[in-house]
């Protein structure tokens, strides 16, 4: 779409395109409507979805998408006894003719869809795309529950896809390491912020696949130790409109948790380490936290560690003023205080100017219990682990996806 055309559109009319692009559910995208009608679902409303979302809509998925849309549309208007546009009639008569059942697309089927990232008019950062959008297409899940978890987008990821965004200082000219990485879009997100180097890590080979293809579709460089040789794109990274970000080569490991060596990580020493909802599987734990114990210590081997003793402070750590140590026992009393906007940035500053690895995990602690086994084996291994939630806020970047819950989001860092 033009620069020029965007640029045309108001703030909730961008929230809605976004919305479609990001096949959020059918009452999200009304909800957004009617913000553009002032209520109704108004002709201009309905010719501006028909205009930019239903014509111009293309990738694996989206006619089954529109089709539900367009008949919950529809019905919606017609029940408020409001008129409906003809070419809507006759886009939903289309559907019809393709698509024989209601539900052509199947749970574990995979769906290309667009995220977009709406930067606010106080954001000044040179990463910012004239058009203020950062659009990032990928191909994912659309089942996050049943055997296809690595490639759905899960909310810690759009998470610290913010935090990357909000505060690029933290992660430019840095070596950056993803565990868990599966659609890829933290590692897309941070060649857009010109990290040194980024290393994107998943257990799954067809995860790993399904990432290498989403790094393609964004034009970045890819490299991966699958057995198929990697497709060589363009040097770059689009965030959509004709912006162009030149960035590194995004490399791709098969990195099995349970099986990752010693050696084999000592190879990478990575100066930022990162997690999105990587704490879930009681069973993994273990070896998530040899696999941070290995990556953050530069200066001695996690054999050695664990049979001898090393400090429990690291420099730079007294940096963050308001963040909390934390344990099992402690966890559930804490109370989170708030912080404002210049503390979070001077927490920002403080974090880019640490010497040590450092990791941050953004997850939804779903299980108390497996959280609680989670800083027990951390304890064990001698990482210090703080909840930065309140004192490193990202912006609102994603303001149209309603089923995003950026308040169940904790974030916490691990040296």
């Amino acid at each position: 779409m033009a620069e020029k055309e965007l640029d045309s559109m108001s703030l909730s009319e961008l929230r809605l395109l976004s919305a479609f692009l990001a096949m959020e559910t059918t009452d999200s995208l009304l909800c957004l409507a009617r913000e553009c009608g002032g209520g109704k679902l108004t002709e201009k409303v309905q010719s501006f979805i028909w205009d930019h979302c239903l014509t111009k809509a293309v990738g694996k998925g989206y006619e089954s998408y529109s089709k539900k849309f367009v008949k919950k549309l529809i019905t919606e208007i017609e029940s408020n006894h409001g008129n409906v546009l003809d070419e809507l009639y006759e886009q939903y008569a289309s559907y019809m003719i393709s698509f024989k059942d209601d539900n052509p697309v199947k749970e574990n089927e995979r769906v290309c869809k667009c995220i977009s990232f709406l930067f606010p008019d106080c954001f000044k950062l040179s990463i910012c795309p004239k058009s203020r959008k950062l659009v990032v297409p990928l191909q994912c899940s659309l089942n996050m529950l049943e055997g296809d978890t690595g490639c759905s987008v899960w909310p810690s990821s759009l998470f610290l896809s913010e935090l990357i965004l909000s505060y690029p200082h933290i992660f430019s000219g840095k070596s950056c390491f993803e565990v868990g990485s599966g659609v890829g879009l933290v590692g897309i997100c941070l060649a857009h912020v010109k990290a040194s180097k980024v290393i994107l890590s998943d257990g799954d080979l067809s995860t790993l696949a399904n990432m290498k293809l989403n790094l393609e579709k964004n034009r970045l460089n890819t490299e991966t130790n699958l057995p198929e040789p990697s497709i060589e794109n363009q040097n770059v990274v689009s965030s959509s409109h004709g912006h162009f970000i030149p960035c590194h080569q995004v490399k791709c490991i098969h990195l099995p948790w349970e099986s990752a060596s010693e050696k084999e990580l000592q190879n990478f020493m990575p100066e930022i380490i990162l997690g999105a909802d990587v704490i879930y599987d009681p069973s993994c734990l273990p070896h998530l936290v040899k696999v941070l114990a290995i990556l953050l210590n530069k200066k001695k081997s996690y054999i050695e560690n664990r049979e001898g003793s090393i400090p429990n402070s690291f420099p730079g750590d007294g940096k963050v003023n308001d963040a909390h140590d934390l344990d099992a026992s402690s966890f559930h009393a804490q109370r989170i205080n708030t912080s404002e906007v210049k503390g979070i940035i001077n927490n920002a500053v403080d974090l880019v100017s640490r010497a040590d690895p450092v990791a941050y995990i953004a997850s939804v602690i779903r299980n108390a219990d497996t959280f609680d086994r989670f800083l027990a084996l951390a304890d064990q291994a001698d990482l210090r682990i703080k909840d930065l939630t309140s004192t490193l806020r990202p912006f609102d970047l994603l303001p149209y996806i309603k089923s995003y819950d950026r308040s169940s989001i904790r974030l916490f860092t691990v040296t």
